[in-house]
């Protein structure tokens, strides 16, 4: 299974899900939006307009790690995503 994460460096939910993730076996695309200036506005767009962060939009919670799956479809819930890569 292939998954895009989108994270930071700095966040330990990030860490933690990469490390579950490759254990799972899936193969991992990284964005750090910390350390990519182009990583961030599109973060920031995704944020702001996709319907899995409506529950996030206007508290203090950055909505990462966030997971892109292979068919288009935007989680946040890391659960989700190892039960699709078993």
């Amino acid at each position: 299974m292939k998954v895009t994460m989108i994270g930071s460096h700095l966040c330990p939910d990030t860490f933690a899900a990469m490390s579950a993730l490759l254990a799972a076996g899936a193969e991992v695309s990284y964005k750090d939006i910390l350390s990519c200036h182009a990583d961030l506005k599109a973060y920031l767009k995704l944020r702001d307009t996709n319907k899995a962060y409506a529950d996030i939009r206007g508290t203090d919670m950055l909505g990462i790690p966030c997971f892109i799956l292979e068919d288009g479809c935007i989680t946040l819930n890391l659960a989700e995503v190892l039960k699709l890569a078993k």
